[in-house]
C-alpha cells in the first residue's frame, strides 16, 4: 500500500497469552526492562499490587488496564485486552500505542490479556468485548501509555548524554539528539524503568499523527491467510482428546435416561458422561466421538417448551402489547394528550423474528483440568465469566483457572454466552486429559441463544403538516435479565436508539414491556438498534408519505437541532443521487433512506432496488458515516461493509422457526446468508470529524432493513412491517404470476 511506512505483518500468529504474573516474572528475569502500567480510576475491583525487579511503573496496587513492556533486546510487547473476532483490535489498539511511542506498527508484539480486574472494560462493567467500544475505551488510555513510555525513555537518554530532555526526540524506536547521538529503546529501558512515570503527558496533536488516520493493512491478515492464526477450533495440546455433545432437541430439555452401551464399545471411545448440558462422548478423534454420539440411545425430558412454536410466541408478544404501555423509557411533553388532540394520527405495528448468530466457527472449547488448576483455551468475549463458569464446572476456585483467549471465528454477541464451556471442563476432569469439545454446525444452529423477537407499536400525530406527537411501545424479552441480572425498571439494552429518537417532535413517549418467551435469548450484533431502527425509520417513511413530503426532506426538516445527523443525511442523499434518476439513467430502480445514531456513530444509508414481477433485486447500498476520529479508515470501512452484508442476510432471509420446541433451521441451506455473487454494489463514504471516536462494528447492520423496505415501498407501494423480506416478496411474485 502506498505510504505504508514499511509496515510488515509478523511472521507468526498475532497473539499469544500469558498470565500477568508470568509477564512480570519474565520481565524480571530478562532484566533491564521497562514496564508501563496504566491506571484508569473507577474500572472495577482492586487488583493485587504488581511490582517487579525491573521497576514496575505502578507498584501501588492500583487498577491496571494496559501493560507495555520494552525489553533490553528491543522487543516491545503490548497486552491487548479485547478479543479479536474480526473487528481489527489487534491492529487498531497497537496503532494507538505505537503512534505516541514513535515506533512502527510492525515493532509491536501482541499478547492476549489474561483474566484480571486490570482489564475490565469500564463501559461494559466487566472484562467484556462488546458494544463496539474498544477504540472508544482505548483512545486516550493507550495513547497515554505510549506517551508516558516515550517521556521516560527520552529522560533516560538525556541523563546519559547530560543534556536537557527538550533537546532530544523519539524516532523509530530510538532517542536521538542534535549532535547525532542515538540510543535504542532497548538500550534505555533499564534506566528508564528507574524513573517515575509522569502523571500527565502531552499527547500528539492530530496534525502530527504518523499512523492514526491512515488505512494501514491489518496485522492479523497474513496468519489468517496462511493458516498460522489460531482460532479455538485449531487448538492442539499434547495428549488431547476430542468430545461431541448430544443436546435435547427441544430447547430447554434435559436428559431423562441414556443407554450408552453401544457407543461405549466403539473404536476410540474413552468415556460417556451425562452433564447438565447433555451427554458428552469423549474419544481419540472428533469423528469417532461424533459417530458414538449418534449411537447413543437417549430419552429426553422435553420440559415446558414441548409445544412452543412461533405462533405461540407471537401471541404472547401481541397480548403484552395490548395490555398497556409498560414502563416509561422516555417522556417529552405529553404524547398521549397530543395524540388525542391531533388533527390526524397514524398507527402501525412492526414485528421482528428470532435470529441466529450463525458464526462461521461453531462453538468450541478446549479444557485441561488438573487437581490444582485448569487451562481453558476458548474464543470468548467474556473472560471473567468464562473463568468463573469453568471454575464451577471443575470444582476449583476462579483464581485456579487460566483463560487463554484465542481468535474468534465470529462473535456477533454469541460468545458473550458461555454455554459451550462447562461440558468441555467436565469431560476433561472426568478423563484426566485435555479435551476439545466442538459443536457441529447443526448443534450451533439449533441451540443458539437467539436474538429476541420483538413487537414495536407506533403512533404519531400531526397538526396540519407539523409532526407533534410520537409514541413507541416496545415489547420483547430481556437478554440482560438472564445474563447480567438484576434488571430494575427499563432494560437499557432493549430501548437503545429508541430513546435517542433524533427528530424534533415536541411530544415523545417510548415505553417498554418485558415479555419472556420460554427460551434463552442473547445479544446479537447491533442488539436493539436493529429492531428499533427498522420500526422507527420505516414509520418515518410512512409519516413522510402521509404528509405528502419527500422522505429525505421530511427527515431533514426535523433535524435542525441535530447537525451531525443532518450532515450524514445530506451527504448520503448527495452520494446516492437522491431524487435523480438512479445510476446513469437506468429506469425501474427505486430508493429508500434510513438514518441512525448508534454507539455514538452517526450514519445514513440509501438502498436502491428494482422489483420485476414481484421479484426483488438489490442493486446498490450507499452508506455515509461520521464515527468521529478514526484510528484506521481501512478497518472502519471494512466493518461498515461487513455490517451491511450481515444486515442484508438478516433482512432478506433471517428467521428462526420453532415447532414443538425444536428449531427447524439446521444449517446454511435453511438459514441463508448472503453469497458473494448476490452482493449489491456497496459504497461507503467516511466523513472527517473531530468528535471522539464512535463504535463501528455494529451500527451499519441496523439501517439495512429499513432502507430496503422503504425502497420496496417506493417501487411497489406496499409496506413491509415484518421481516424477513424474501418470503414476502416470493409470495408477492407468486401472486403476480397467478
Amino acid at each position: 500500500m502506498s505510504g505504508s511506512g514499511g509496515l510488515r505483518a509478523p511472521a507468526t500468529a498475532p497473539a499469544v497469552q500469558v498470565n500477568r504474573r508470568e509477564f512480570l516474572d519474565a520481565a524480571a528475569t530478562l532484566g533491564g526492562g521497562l514496564i508501563i502500567g496504566l491506571s484508569l480510576p473507577g474500572c472495577g475491583a482492586k487488583s493485587p499490587p504488581a511490582a517487579d525487579a525491573a521497576g514496575s511503573a505502578d507498584a501501588g496496587g492500583r487498577d491496571l488496564n494496559a501493560w507495555l513492556r520494552i525489553g533490553a533486546d528491543d522487543t516491545i510487547t503490548m497486552i491487548v485486552d479485547r478479543s479479536e473476532m474480526g473487528q481489527g483490535v489487534y491492529t487498531a489498539l497497537p496503532m494507538l500505542l505505537a503512534e505516541e511511542l514513535e515506533i512502527g506498527l510492525d515493532a509491536v508484539k501482541i499478547v492476549a490479556a489474561p483474566v484480571g480486574d486490570a482489564y475490565v472494560n469500564p463501559g461494559n462493567g466487566g472484562q467484556i468485548t462488546g458494544t463496539s467500544n474498544s477504540v472508544q475505551d482505548a483512545w486516550d488510555k493507550l495513547r497515554t501509555a505510549g506517551a508516558q513510555a516515550r517521556t521516560v525513555l527520552i529522560a533516560a537518554a538525556a541523563q546519559a548524554w547530560r543534556i536537557d530532555a527538550v533537546e532530544c526526540r523519539a524516532q523509530n524506536g530510538r532517542v536521538v539528539n542534535p549532535q547525532g547521538g542515538s540510543m535504542t529503546y532497548g538500550e534505555l529501558a533499564a534506566a528508564a524503568a528507574k524513573l517515575p512515570l509522569p502523571k500527565s503527558v502531552a499527547l500528539k496533536a492530530p496534525g502530527s499523527f504518523r499512523l492514526l488516520g491512515r488505512p494501514l493493512p491489518r496485522l492479523d491478515t497474513p496468519g489468517k491467510v496462511d493458516g498460522s492464526a489460531e482460532f479455538g477450533i485449531d487448538v492442539k495440546l499434547p495428549g488431547m482428546l476430542h468430545a461431541a455433545l448430544a443436546q435435547s432437541p427441544v430447547l430447554g430439555g434435559s436428559v431423562k435416561s441414556v443407554d450408552s452401551a453401544a457407543a461405549g464399545k466403539m473404536a476410540g471411545v474413552h468415556q460417556v458422561l451425562v452433564t447438565a448440558s447433555g451427554v458428552v462422548v469423549v474419544a481419540d478423534h472428533f469423528w469417532q466421538a461424533l459417530r458414538a454420539r449418534d449411537a447413543l440411545q437417549v430419552t429426553w425430558e422435553s420440559g415446558a417448551n414441548a409445544t412452543l412454536d412461533n405462533g405461540g410466541i407471537r401471541k404472547l408478544l401481541r397480548k403484552a402489547a395490548a395490555s398497556g404501555p409498560g414502563l416509561s423509557a422516555r417522556a417529552d411533553g405529553d404524547a398521549t394528550a397530543a395524540l388525542k388532540s391531533a388533527h390526524r394520527t397514524l398507527r402501525a405495528m412492526y414485528e421482528l423474528p428470532l435470529l441466529a448468530h450463525a458464526t462461521m466457527e461453531p462453538m468450541n472449547c478446549t479444557a485441561d483440568v488438573r487437581p490444582d488448576g485448569c487451562d481453558l483455551y476458548v474464543g470468548t468475549q467474556v473472560q471473567q465469566v468464562s473463568q468463573s463458569t469453568a471454575a464451577m464446572a471443575a470444582g476449583l476456585l476462579p483464581s485456579q483457572v487460566n483463560v487463554h483467549t484465542t481468535l474468534l471465528g465470529g462473535g456477533f454477541g454469541r460468545r458473550l454466552d458461555v454455554d459451550f464451556i462447562p461440558a468441555a471442563v467436565q469431560a476433561s476432569k472426568a478423563v484426566g486429559a485435555p479435551v476439545k469439545l466442538i459443536w457441529t454446525r447443526e448443534d450451533d444452529m439449533t441451540h443458539d441463544t437467539y436474538r429476541p423477537p420483538a413487537i414495536l407499536d407506533l403512533a404519531a400525530g400531526f397538526d396540519g403538516d407539523r409532526l407533534t406527537a410520537w409514541r413507541l411501545h416496545i415489547v420483547s424479552p430481556s437478554i440482560t435479565a438472564r445474563m447480567f441480572p438484576p434488571v430494575k425498571g427499563v432494560d437499557d439494552s432493549v430501548i437503545e436508539y429508541a430513546v435517542n429518537f433524533p427528530y424534533d417532535v415536541p411530544n415523545v413517549a417510548v415505553d417498554y414491556s418485558r415479555q419472556e418467551i420460554g427460551i434463552d435469548v442473547g445479544y446479537m450484533r447491533s442488539v436493539s438498534h436493529a429492531p428499533n431502527c427498522f420500526a422507527i425509520e420505516c414509520f418515518m417513511d410512512e409519516l413522510a408519505h402521509a404528509a405528502g413530503k419527500d422522505p429525505y426532506e421530511f427527515r431533514r426538516q426535523l433535524l435542525e437541532k441535530k447537525p451531525r445527523h443532518r450532515r450524514v443525511l445530506e451527504a448520503v442523499a448527495e452520494r446516492a443521487g437522491w431524487g435523480r434518476t438512479p445510476q446513469g439513467g437506468q429506469q425501474g430502480r427505486h430508493q429508500g433512506i434510513a438514518l441512525m445514531e448508534g454507539y455514538t456513530t452517526h450514519l445514513a444509508q440509501v438502498a436502491e432496488v428494482s422489483v420485476h414481477a414481484g421479484a426483488l433485486k438489490v442493486h446498490r447500498i450507499v452508506c455515509v458515516v461520521d464515527c468521529g476520529r478514526m484510528v484506521n479508515p481501512r478497518i472502519v470501512e471494512s466493518q461498515i461493509v461487513g455490517g451491511i452484508i450481515f444486515g442484508l442476510s438478516a433482512a432478506l432471509w433471517g428467521e428462526v422457526t420453532i415447532a414443538g420446541g425444536v428449531v427447524q433451521q439446521t444449517n446454511f441451506d435453511a438459514y441463508r446468508v448472503m453469497r458473494g455473487n448476490e452482493l449489491p454494489q456497496i459504497e461507503v463514504q467516511l466523513l472527517d470529524s473531530d468528535a471522539p471516536p464512535g463504535g463501528i462494528g455494529e451500527p451499519s447492520v441496523a439501517l439495512v432493513a429499513p432502507a430496503l423496505c422503504n425502497a420496496i415501498f417506493a417501487a411497489t407501494g406496499r409496506r413491509l412491517r415484518s421481516l424477513p423480506i424474501s418470503p414476502q416478496m416470493t409470495r408477492a411474485a407468486a401472486a403476480h404470476s397467478a
